[in-house]
């Protein structure tokens, strides 16, 4: 865990002018009195810091998460310093990941207990993009859970090889439950997209909530109550091992504390909020 993200002190960021919600919050996190947890998770590309970080901080803020598997971190001068400072002004910490992962990185509040973290790096494909994955095995309560965040290639034969070694990743974790998150750079229609929706829980098909749209290509991400109008496209996505219970899960468009504006000047990708239920006891090891 990278303690140099720990702030002691919570940042001051530009208030917004209150908005109504238009959408019901999911459950808050907690711990159960078996040890079973409910637990928010956050997926966002961040499109390596260039937008509106103050905005960007205010979203992710406003979501209240556990865990955020984030995509196109800061890789290059003073990434970890970049990567150090989001996570404080979020009120998070650090977990694994960067440019040490090519891209993906994850964040977590103090509630989650740190078993283990691994940044892994994909063979090079001469001519494309390094790619990698961010990984950890953490307990909140009593349930231990697998974390992997990930940005799939572009290249449609690439992208299929990552999406089965993604599997085979969190399978190998050793915890009873998975949770894999990330841009997916394709529509569910597609063989990556399936083939990860088949071996795992596609948490938006299993309880949509809040918006689908996470992109519009040629332009930004926010804008419209379902997340990109017609023209968007669901390329973000959360999904989990058989056995975690999936309690909501889409874009918070229209979340108290939300606002379009932040989420059009904080990337070109929209985050996608999940929450779901980690059951004290599971019956195998996650990998689907």
């Amino acid at each position: 865990m990278d303690l140099t993200s720990r702030s002691r002190s919570r940042s001051r960021l530009p208030a917004r002018p209150a908005q109504p919600a238009a959408l019901p919050d999911l459950p808050a996190s907690r711990t159960e009195a078996d040890g079973s947890a409910v637990i928010r998770v956050l997926t966002y590309n961040i499109r390596s810091l260039r937008d509106d970080e103050d905005a960007l901080a205010r979203v992710i803020r406003a979501c209240a998460p556990d865990l955020v598997f984030v995509q196109e971190a800061p890789r290059f001068f003073r990434w970890r310093k970049h990567a150090a400072r989001l996570a404080a002004t979020c009120d998070l910490v650090v977990l694994s990941g960067g440019a040490t992962a090519a891209g993906p990185l994850l964040l977590c509040s103090l509630r989650a207990f740190v078993e283990r973290t691994e940044d892994v790096l994909l063979p090079l494909t001469p001519g494309l993009h390094r790619r990698g994955f961010a990984t950890a095995v953490v307990r909140f309560g009593g349930a231990r859970v697998a974390v992997l965040s990930a940005h799939l290639p572009l290249d449609a034969r690439e992208r299929q090889a990552h999406a089965e070694e993604l599997l085979v990743r969190l399978g190998a974790a050793g915890a009873p439950y998975g949770i894999a998150a990330g841009d997916v750079n394709e529509t569910p229609e597609g063989p990556a997209f399936r083939r990860l929706a088949g071996a795992l829980q596609d948490c938006r098909a299993v309880a949509p909530w809040g918006g689908e749209h996470t992109f519009v290509p040629g332009g930004r991400g926010g804008g419209g109550a379902d997340g990109g109008g017609g023209a968007g496209r669901r390329i973000d996505a959360v999904f989990a091992t058989r056995g975690v219970e999936v309690l909501g899960c889409g874009v918070p468009v229209g979340l108290d504390g939300v606002a379009e504006a932040d989420l059009t000047a904080a990337s070109d990708h929209l985050p996608v909020l999940a929450v779901v239920r980690l059951p004290v006891s599971a019956p195998r090891a996650a990998g689907g």
